[in-house]
């Protein structure tokens, strides 16, 4: 999604974040822990593609099993999530106008563990030969302009076995300063055994974005979950599903729960306020906060909890943070790498830093961030391959 808010609100924040920043900052991505973190070079070369899709932001993993937690298989399928996503084909290292269109969201799946370019599919709807969007709202206060960038999601094993996926609703705003704007947050319902593009799935309107200030103190939930039960894989399962949302300029980080039964039944949902879980969504309180607008919580073999996001959501480095249960205490955060990507060109930016613990190798977690660029339109032409997510892998003790 050419990032979270709107796309001005976005070339703002970044230029003045790009201000801030020291001039001895690396010229190369690197690791800011010495050895314990490098590139996954297979990973990155897996969305390098010239046909079809070739690019996208987001990218949420969701093991189809429900096994969140249990390295995955040469038999497990993983559903990849996008927003904003590129379809086109082209020919050479650059593109011309015609040679592509951009749709609002997309999936891939990926069949077994490995970044296999023959084990991916992509897939979007089709008006004839125009590509749209997998999903499109359809919710009873959808307004005409509407459409969804997409969340985190998770399969729903001890329940119903649905696929569940939050979506943001973005809307145009040709009336206010800015030209996009956040209005809610839906609920994608895929009943079991579904095939893309899930012409059979419902959307449920959440209460889960609450809007205090307008573009600034806005609360949005989807942001990431940690299934912590048994059968996802949990170390210290307690039966729930934690819901994590993003709040503010700050972006303070937010939790709710629920019982797997009970996950659409949102008057059961329960927040916690520092001390209790309560059902008043006001009541929330932040648990930690510089996290990005997309993220990972996610368990470490002795059940403590790893954190991982971009700082303040698109400053230009990843960010973990251990916690010692889903709600915290988190201890201060450490930076892990440098996102130089941003050094290539002015308009260029890093964001949305998030892990897939399914994915990981024994031993270490895989690390995703965005790439994009404020003139995106120009400098997409000469860099077909740039919207695309890269990909490290942070090597545990």
């Amino acid at each position: 999604m050419i990032i979270y808010y709107n796309f001005v609100v976005k070339k703002l924040t970044l230029l003045l974040s790009l201000f801030s920043l020291s001039l001895n900052t690396p010229a190369t991505s690197q690791s800011l822990m010495g050895n314990k973190v490098s590139k996954a070079n297979s990973w990155d070369q897996l969305f390098i593609r010239n046909e079809g899709w070739f690019g996208g932001d987001g990218i949420f993993g969701i093991p189809l099993d429900g096994q969140e937690f249990i390295p995955a298989t040469e038999s497990t399928e993983t559903l990849l999530t996008f927003s904003d996503t590129m379809i086109g084909s082209f020919s050479g290292d650059t593109l011309m106008r015609g040679d592509f269109t951009m749709i609002h969201n997309s999936i891939g799946i990926l069949n077994g563990k490995l970044p296999t370019e023959e084990q991916i599919d992509f897939h979007w709807k089709k008006d004839g030969d125009k590509p749209e969007s997998i999903f499109s709202p359809n919710t009873p206060n959808v307004g005409p302009t509407e459409y969804y960038w997409l969340g985190d999601g998770f399969v729903n094993i001890d329940h119903d076995s649905a696929l569940y996926i939050f979506a943001y609703r973005i809307a145009h705003d040709s009336g206010g300063i800015f030209p996009f704007k956040q209005v809610g947050v839906s609920l994608i319902a895929i009943p079991n055994g579904s095939k893309p593009p899930y012409s059979n799935h419902t959307q449920l309107e959440t209460p889960f974005f609450v809007q205090t200030d307008k573009n600034v103190a806005q609360t949005s939930y989807g942001s990431a979950i940690y299934v912590n039960t048994k059968s996802a894989g949990a170390p210290k399962p307690d039966g729930y599903i934690y819901v994590y949302a993003v709040r503010g300029v700050e972006k303070q980080m937010l939790v709710t729960r629920v019982k797997p039964k009970d996950f659409t039944e949102f008057k059961k949902w329960r927040y916690w306020n520092g001390q209790s879980w309560s059902d008043d969504i006001n009541s929330a309180i932040a648990i930690t906060k510089n996290v990005s607008n997309e993220m990972s919580v996610s368990p470490l073999p002795d059940g403590r909890i790893l954190l991982t996001y971009q700082y303040m959501t698109a400053q230009p480095e990843v960010v973990i943070q251990i916690g010692v249960s889903p709600v915290g205490p988190f201890l201060p955060m450490k930076k892990i790498w440098y996102t130089a990507e941003i050094n290539e060109d002015l308009d260029f930016f890093t964001y949305n830093a998030k892990a897939y613990p399914h994915l990981s190798s024994p031993g270490s977690v895989l690390i995703s961030y965005n790439i994009n660029s404020f003139d995106f339109w120009n400098d997409i032409l000469s860099q077909p391959s740039l919207y695309r997510p890269r990909f490290i892998q942070l090597k545990l003790d």
